[in-house]
């Protein structure tokens, strides 16, 4: 009789619910072997229903694809609320029915499985480009405008060149055509792809900040106004890199002015 770390091992090569093995392994009577089969057929239904949940997530690059469109960037940005850092934005183009699993909107995936997914998308991707617009400019331009500058340096890098964007809810003043999804890093797989390359380089940027500027909790809050981050401003001040046409800074300056 098989051990059950064998019949673990052939049930590991079982890839469908329909598989007439189930039924050969369920004539075992241990219930060991019963706890391995109901573990594995759970594991098939997992990867089946992400394999659909990525399905739907490819369905604007599908249409493009059936006009002939292959090259498809999907573009989005990080950090257009927080009080300190750049925005970056970042454009991908993925391999034409490219499924990362794990892939969904950067705010959606476990912090713990970031990097991870990063690297997927760096290793699957055919193109990627990443445009960073500091605080200066925007404190300059206003933060709608710079998160235009950093999607445009972004997809300037591109090459090749894509044919179409896909762009998180907005619209880019740029000779390629596009189309505008609203939650689009939550329903196209290459938003998706740049929603994660963008808040992990960003992410990166802000811890190195808190290196360089300590006491305002940046590796954690990444410039958002968290209450660590607020109490930072008390009691440390304004950093070269808080953006100064943002609230509570302007106000923080004005009154520091008067003094």
């Amino acid at each position: 009789m098989a051990t059950i770390k064998e019949i673990k091992e052939e049930l590991a090569k079982i890839t469908e619910l329909e598989s007439p093995f189930f039924k050969e392994f369920e004539k075992d009577s241990r219930s060991g072997v019963k706890k391995e089969i109901e573990k594995r057929k759970k594991a098939i239904q997992a990867e089946m229903d992400e394999n659909l949940r990525l399905e739907a997530m490819l369905s604007y690059e599908k249409e493009l694809y059936i006009q002939g469109i292959n090259l498809i960037a999907g573009v989005d940005e990080v950090g257009r609320g927080p009080l300190a850092g750049p925005v970056v934005a970042a454009a991908v183009i993925l391999p034409q029915n490219c499924k990362i699993k794990g892939l969904n909107d950067s705010k959606k995936i476990p912090k713990k499985k970031h990097e991870e997914i990063f690297q997927a998308v760096k290793e699957n991707a055919l193109a990627i480009g990443i445009g960073i617009m500091d605080n200066h400019v925007i404190d300059q331009v206003n933060i709608y405008e710079a998160t235009k500058l950093a999607m445009n340096e972004a997809i300037s890098q591109l090459e090749p060149q894509p044919e179409h964007l896909l762009i998180d809810a907005m619209k880019l003043d740029l000779p390629i055509s596009q189309t505008s999804i609203i939650k689009g890093d939550a329903n196209s797989l290459s938003i998706a792809a740049a929603s994660i390359i963008a808040k992990v380089t960003r992410d990166k940027i802000m811890a190195n900040y808190d290196e360089e500027f300590p006491g305002y909790d940046f590796a954690q809050n990444a410039g958002y106004g968290t209450a660590k981050h607020i109490e930072g401003i008390e009691k440390h001040g304004v950093t070269p890199i808080h953006r100064t046409s943002f609230e509570p800074i302007k106000t923080t300056i004005s009154e520091t002015s008067k003094r």
